[in-house]
């Protein structure tokens, strides 16, 4: 039998780096887990504040706060979904996790270098700097979960719903580079939505169709087969909507 893929697992705190972590480690040695500090909110929304105006920030903002009662009105339809398609949020064992306050910063560096995995699993980490990925003999493959080019950022599958875009309601594993979310495209596919699912459950979803995906790009790297394609149509970079902006798309489209 051929050795395990090697992977190291570079990640933010939260469930979807779990049900990554439990989803790969029978298929491929994970010889590292890397969970960066989670950056500050309040610089975050300094910078939308900067970047996108203070009115789009603070109803960003409100929605992030009403999202809550979204989640814990999905907690149902969530643990269903979960469960239907073999998806773990248990914790990952602290004796293999490395918390570091960065992604880029040299602790990273230098235990990737170390270890030399062959492939970097990355799930909600900060932006990655050129300097990280350059020292790095490995390539670092993203889950999306959205269809880029067009729908880059945040809530992607939300987005394509909202502007009735179905066809482009899925996810993307592709390659990082320093852009958000521009990297090479390994594999996209799409997702379908019932009525009783809404902004909680579609990461769920998502992840589900997400999974197999990364997995084929990963064996793809082992093997030195990554065959990265451009994205076809206009790109755009997309945030968390306001909380007036959600309820219009609901009450005019019905999207939850």
């Amino acid at each position: 039998m051929p050795p395990r893929p090697r992977i190291a697992l570079l990640a933010g705190e939260g469930w979807t780096t779990h049900a990554m972590y439990h989803a790969l480690r029978n298929e491929f040695d994970i010889v590292a887990v890397i969970i960066e500090r989670k950056p500050s909110a309040l610089k975050m929304l300094r910078y939308r504040a900067r970047k996108l105006g203070a009115w789009e920030t603070l109803g960003q903002f409100a929605f992030i706060v009403y999202s809550r009662l979204l989640s814990h009105a999905a907690h149902a339809r969530v643990e269903s979904l979960m469960r239907q398609h073999g998806l773990s949020d248990a914790p990952i064992p602290d004796d293999t996790v490395t918390r570091v306050a960065s992604a880029n910063g040299k602790q990273t560096v230098r235990l990737l270098k170390k270890l030399a995995p062959q492939a970097v699993v990355v799930n909600g980490t900060r932006i990655l700097s050129r300097k990280l990925l350059d020292e790095v003999d490995a390539p670092f493959i993203n889950t999306h979960m959205g269809i880029t080019p067009a729908y880059r950022g945040v809530h992607g599958g939300y987005w394509a719903l909202a502007n009735d875009d179905r066809a482009h309601c899925g996810v993307t594993v592709h390659l990082v580079d320093e852009g958000v979310d521009t990297g090479g495209i390994l594999y996209q596919d799409r997702i379908d939505v019932e009525p009783e699912d809404n902004f909680a459950t579609y990461p769920v979803l998502q992840l589900a169709k997400a999974l197999p995906l990364m997995k084929a790009a990963l064996l793809d790297a082992a093997e030195r087969r990554l065959a990265p394609q451009a994205g076809i149509g206009p790109s755009r970079q997309w945030y968390h909507p306001t909380l007036w902006g959600y309820w219009k798309v609901r009450f005019k489209r019905g999207v939850k």
